[in-house]
């Protein structure tokens, strides 16, 4: 897309600007626009300031300079998504241009196109490929590939976990590993899961589920048992973890707002060699005890700076659930604030 201002172009004596893009022959003008112009219509939206027109394979704009220099910077990321053959979906186009006004607005260092965020390929498994959908979740799993300790630090739906699963597969079968390691806090092992019928097995199970339905979007299904007969995927809680050293794994804690300071040290210390740790939690969904305190919360006082150590930060602009999740959890940080709960403060039990 190019700008092409003109001295004689009525729009530019009123202080606008017009630019031009040509769709290449190659690509169908529904991938761009949309089936029915479904993108074409998120994008007017998002600019209401520039006035969009189509005609044939060309793209025009005409408007406030700014407004239309980011259309113009949005349809070249589109384009770059395209070439690689990935389809662009409204979603796709909305965070598109969240991550364009974010760099407009000078947030953060050297941002990332929003092409390099959408075009980053985890793991294709199953006919699908799993892949970051915002710029934190780029630096997450950027993060995971550079430091052997990671924690993902967020609200629910951000996709904390089911990423640091994906890279956990991707490094099995690349061999930069030879096991992957599942484990979260089972916080009512005590009396009241000792009411539960049933094996230690069976009562841990509903607290391990979740580990169990992102493994078998990964992973062929009938292939699971054996590799965790053989050893190769284990999914066990917390507590199974003391006074093992785990080398040459790929290590997930999940859930980790729910570990004491003493699980949560005993746990980093398993460590071993040439294996990676990534710890993922909520710090606003605790459902310890009354009085005990999160060990996720405490340790990022304690290893804030600690060369290998990587705290990534999600938000609910990262959530991709459904889009009234975000601001679901928008309104409940709101009311936290309201009520002096910031951070961690722990929110009635009905919002957990």
């Amino acid at each position: 897309m190019t700008q092409t201002p003109t001295a004689h172009d009525p729009a530019q004596r009123q202080g606008q600007a017009r630019a031009r893009f040509t769709v290449p022959a190659q690509h169908p003008m529904v991938t761009v626009l949309g089936s029915g112009d479904s993108l074409l219509r998120v994008i007017e939206r998002a600019f209401p300031a520039a006035d969009i027109h189509v005609r044939g394979n060309e793209i025009s704009a005409v408007g406030d300079p700014s407004e239309v220099a980011l259309v113009q910077r949005l349809f070249d990321e589109m384009m770059l998504v395209l070439r690689t053959g990935q389809p662009m979906t409204e979603d796709a186009v909305e965070r598109s241009i969240a991550m364009l006004r974010a760099s407009g607005d000078g947030e953060g260092e050297a941002q990332e196109t929003p092409a390099e965020v959408l075009t980053q390929n985890i793991l294709s498994s199953r006919g699908r490929t799993i892949r970051p959908k915002t710029l934190n979740q780029k630096r997450y799993v950027d993060a995971i590939d550079r430091h052997t300790v990671v924690f993902g630090i967020g609200p629910a739906g951000t996709g904390k976990t089911y990423l640091a699963m994906a890279k956990a597969v991707q490094a099995l079968q690349s061999k930069q590993v030879n096991r992957i390691i599942l484990t979260r806090p089972a916080v009512e092992a005590g009396e009241r899961l000792g009411f539960l019928p049933g094996t230690l097995y069976e009562k841990i199970d509903p607290y391990l589920r979740p580990l169990y339905d992102a493994l078998h979007d990964m992973l062929d299904p009938d292939s699971i048992p054996r590799l965790m007969a053989a050893g190769t995927i284990e999914v066990a809680p917390l507590a199974y973890m003391r006074g093992r050293t785990l080398n040459d794994a790929f290590i997930i804690l999940d859930e980790a707002q729910n570990t004491n300071p003493e699980q949560m040290k005993m746990f980093l210390t398993r460590l071993g060699f040439d294996s990676k740790i990534v710890i993922t939690g909520d710090v606003t969904q605790i459902d310890l005890p009354s009085g005990t305190k999160s060990g996720l919360r405490q340790v990022q006082d304690i290893l804030d700076g600690v060369d290998d150590v990587h705290f990534s930060r999600l938000t609910s602009h990262d959530v991709v659930r459904h889009k009234l999740v975000g601001r679901i959890v928008d309104a409940y940080e709101e009311f936290d604030s309201r009520n002096g709960t910031v951070d961690g403060g722990r929110p009635p039990r009905s919002a957990r």
